[in-house]
């Protein structure tokens, strides 16, 4: 008897030990669908705007057809499993859905912008913060960045949007710009921080009767942002699953081929890639 509760000990501890040898892999970043990212920083499992509707789901933000417009890479449960904390750069359906509030655990960590606060509280999380400047989880320095989701009347309609800065000992600064156009703040964001990696929203995405004002960055935007990333990887999602969504990942590869940005310093994941971060 003896003998077999040692055996079983071992194998417990060399399960254990693997387990945490998993997390203390090199950091990573997955795409999972949109904008919607699993990274691996610090050891700890971040789950990023979550949109896990299946295809067809949401309604057409653009009259072509429902959202989204493609499937989940992978099942719902590798997703969600073992996720430490989710952070949330605003609430639009395409950020955080339906499907998203009733799989995730209420009580998971949860970190949000401030102008999200009651959503969360109606939504029921009751480990939610709202993050107004910088804060200091499990040894990883998490700081907001305000986003401008449009211009003029358009920024009206579409609300607050915010960003993220991750940033931990011996690991890559990671600058995720959340539903963005270009500006000067995020041009000032680079260089006071000087990001490894920036995660830039690139659909493209127009509002029905502006087509004339984006609320994303498209082709244009994301090349100009690259010559302002300095020694940067900039790694563009959130194209190719949403109706209202212009910019696609062969338009802006073909954009970046003209002015010879090469994939050393633009990154075009597929839906469930992953990229290893380094610094």
């Amino acid at each position: 008897m003896k003998k077999v509760i040692l055996a079983l000990a071992i194998v417990l501890s060399a399960i254990s030990s693997f387990a945490q040898s998993k997390r203390d892999t090199k950091p990573t970043l997955q795409l999972v669908r949109n904008a919607t990212l699993i990274i691996e920083y610090g050891g700890k499992k971040i789950l990023v705007d979550p949109m896990l509707s299946p295809k067809g789901a949401i309604e057409s933000w653009a009259g072509i057809q429902t959202n989204p417009t493609v499937d989940l890479p992978l099942p719902i449960n590798e997703i969600v499993d073992d996720v430490d904390l989710v952070l949330v750069t605003h609430t639009h359906a395409d950020h955080f859905d339906e499907e998203a509030s009733k799989t995730l655990s209420k009580s998971i960590r949860l970190i949000n912008q401030p102008a999200d606060t009651v959503f969360f509280e109606k939504e029921g999380f009751s480990n939610a913060t709202a993050l107004d400047s910088t804060m200091l989880w499990n040894d990883i320095n998490i700081t907001r960045i305000e986003a401008q989701h449009g211009s003029g009347e358009v920024l009206k309609m579409m609300g607050k949007t915010s960003g993220f800065i991750l940033k931990g000992e011996n690991l890559p600064i990671v600058y995720i710009v959340g539903d963005a156009i270009l500006t000067d703040e995020i041009k000032e964001t680079i260089k006071k921080f000087k990001p490894h990696y920036i995660v830039v929203n690139s659909g493209g995405a127009l509002i029905q009767g502006y087509e004339d004002t984006p609320i994303l960055m498209e082709e244009s935007q994301t090349t100009a942002l690259i010559g302002e990333s300095g020694n940067a990887k900039v790694i563009a999602v959130h194209m190719d699953a949403l109706d209202h969504c212009r910019t696609t990942r062969v338009s802006l590869s073909k954009k970046a081929t003209e002015l010879s940005i090469g994939t050393d310093k633009l990154i075009i994941p597929q839906d469930g890639e992953v990229i290893t971060l380094s610094r």
